[in-house]
C-alpha cells in the first residue's frame, strides 16, 4: 500500500497546465510571469490556505489492500467534503468525524478497482484547499485488472475516446483485442491501439454521430492475458454520444471557435501558452471536469519562468495527463491580446468560478469527450498517449 500523500493546499494529478515545451510540460494560467506582454500589471500572488491535507494511499498507488481503505486528515484547518468514487461514480460510504478533522470509509472497497478521491478543506480565513487523486486495489493473484473510462450508461462528446487499462503488462495482445469489442448501434467501426503494454484505446476513424448507442463488450475472463494469467472481466458497459460541440483554439488569433450542432458558432477570447511555455498543437479531448482545482509548477516538470502556485483555479477541463487544461482565470486579462500561460489555455472568469462567466458558461456546455483543438502555437503536436489524444495519430496507423 502507498504512503500517505501530503498537499500543502491541495494536490492533484499533475493539476497544473502543460504546454508543448516537453513530453512533461506544463504550466498554469497567464498572469504575472508570463513574459509575453510589458505592458500588464503583474496581479498580486494568489492567497494558499494554510489547510494541509493528507490523503492515504497515496496518489497513482496501485495494489492497495481493501482493508487498509482510505483515511484523509487535515492539519490547520477543517474538512469540508470528502468523496471517494469508482468509474462509475459509485460513492464509497464514510464519515467525517465530529472534530471535522478526519475522514474515514464505513464500508469495504472492492479488489482490481480504481478510485478518485475529490477532498476539500478550508482554513481559518475561510480559504480552500482542493486534492484529487486516485489509487487501484489490489487484484487477486492469476487475474488481471481491467478499468477503463466509460460509465454505464454515460453520455460523452463526439471526441470520446475509449480508454482500457490494464493492472500488468500484457503480452498476449491479439487475444486481448478480440476479447474487447466496442460496437455502435449505426455499425461506426471501432479499432483499438496498443499505447505499450497496459493500455489500449479504442476509436472510429471519424468522430462519433451525435445520438450513437455504443457498447463496450468485454469477453476476458476465459482469454490467457499473458503466462498464466486471465482476465477479470465478462460485461458490456452501454453508453451514448451527446450533442455535438467542437472547439478550435487559435494561439496566433488568441480566440477560441466554439462549433455546435446546430450550426451555430461561438468566438470567445483567450490566452494560451506563451514563448517559453507554449501549448501543445493538436486534437485533444476532455478527460475531466473540476469546479475547482489546484495548479502548482512543483508538480510538473520543464516549466520555464516564474514559479506559480495557484490553489483555486476555477471551471478546469482537462486536455492532457501531462497537465494542459482548458480554465477560467480570474488572476490575468491577457485573454484575446497575446498568450501568457504556462500552456493551458484559459478564458475570463472570477475568483471561485462565477457560472455566468465567459469560462463558467463554457464549463456548463461542455461534457468530457468534447474536442479541443489547438492549432497555431509555437509548440509540437502532442502524442497520442497523452490523454485521449489519439486522433493525433493517423487511421492508417491506428
Amino acid at each position: 500500500m502507498g504512503v500517505a500523500a501530503l498537499v500543502g493546499g491541495a494536490l492533484l494529478l499533475t493539476a497544473a497546465c502543460s504546454g508543448g515545451g516537453g513530453a512533461k510540460g506544463g504550466g498554469s494560467a497567464d498572469g504575472g510571469g508570463g513574459g509575453s506582454a510589458s505592458s500588464a500589471s503583474s496581479p498580486a500572488a494568489p492567497k494558499v490556505s494554510a489547510a494541509q491535507l493528507t490523503v492515504t494511499p497515496k496518489d497513482g498507488a496501485e495494489d492497495v489492500a481493501p482493508k487498509d481503505g482510505v483515511q484523509v486528515s487535515v492539519a490547520s484547518g477543517t474538512l469540508v467534503s470528502v468523496e471517494v468514487t469508482d468509474k462509475n461514480g459509485k460513492a464509497v460510504a464514510g464519515a467525517i468525524a465530529a472534530d471535522n478533522l478526519t475522514w474515514k470509509p464505513t464500508e469495504s472497497l472492492a479488489v482490481g478497482t480504481t478510485y478518485k478521491v475529490n477532498v476539500q478543506a478550508k482554513d481559518a480565513a475561510g480559504l480552500v484547499a482542493a486534492s484529487t487523486t486516485s489509487f487501484t486495489t489490489l487484484t487477486p493473484a492469476k487475474t488481471v485488472a481491467t478499468n477503463d473510462n466509460i460509465a454505464d450508461n454515460g453520455t460523452y462528446g463526439v471526441g470520446m475516446i475509449v480508454s482500457v487499462n490494464f493492472s500488468k503488462s500484457v503480452k498476449n495482445k491479439d487475444a486481448v483485442l478480440k476479447g474487447i469489442t466496442v460496437t455502435a448501434a449505426d455499425g461506426t467501426v471501432a479499432k483499438g491501439h496498443w499505447f505499450g503494454t497496459q493500455r489500449l484505446d479504442f476509436r472510429p476513424q471519424e468522430y462519433w454521430k451525435p445520438g450513437t448507442k455504443v457498447t463496450v463488450k468485454y469477453r476476458l475472463k476465459n482469454v490467457e492475458i499473458s503466462p498464466g494469467v486471465y482476465g477479470d472481466v465478462d460485461k458490456d458497459e452501454p453508453f451514448t454520444i451527446g450533442r455535438y460541440q467542437v472547439s478550435v483554439a487559435d494561439a496566433g488569433s488568441h480566440m477560441m471557435t466554439v462549433k455546435k450542432g446546430d450550426g451555430s458558432t461561438q468566438q470567445i477570447p483567450i490566452t494560451a501558452g506563451d514563448d517559453q511555455n507554449p501549448s501543445w498543437n493538436g486534437t485533444m479531448v476532455i478527460s475531466g471536469k473540476e469546479k475547482v482545482t489546484r495548479m502548482n509548477s512543483a508538480t510538473v516538470s520543464n516549466i520555464k519562468g516564474e514559479e506559480y502556485d495557484v490553489p483555486d483555479v476555477p471551471h478546469a477541463m482537462r486536455l492532457t495527463a501531462t497537465g494542459t487544461y482548458v480554465h477560467g482565470n480570474y488572476w490575468g486579462n491577457a485573454f484575446g491580446k497575446y498568450n501568457a500561460s504556462h500552456g493551458c489555455i484559459s478564458m475570463q472568469d472570477a475568483k471561485g468560478g462565477d457560472d455566468g462567466s465567459t469560462a463558467g458558461k463554457f464549463f456548463a456546455s461542455s461534457m468530457i469527450g468534447d474536442v479541443v483543438q489547438i492549432k497555431n502555437s509555437k509548440g509540437p503536436v502532442v502524442s497520442g498517449e497523452n490523454g485521449l489524444s489519439g486522433w493525433t495519430v493517423p487511421w492508417a496507423q491506428w
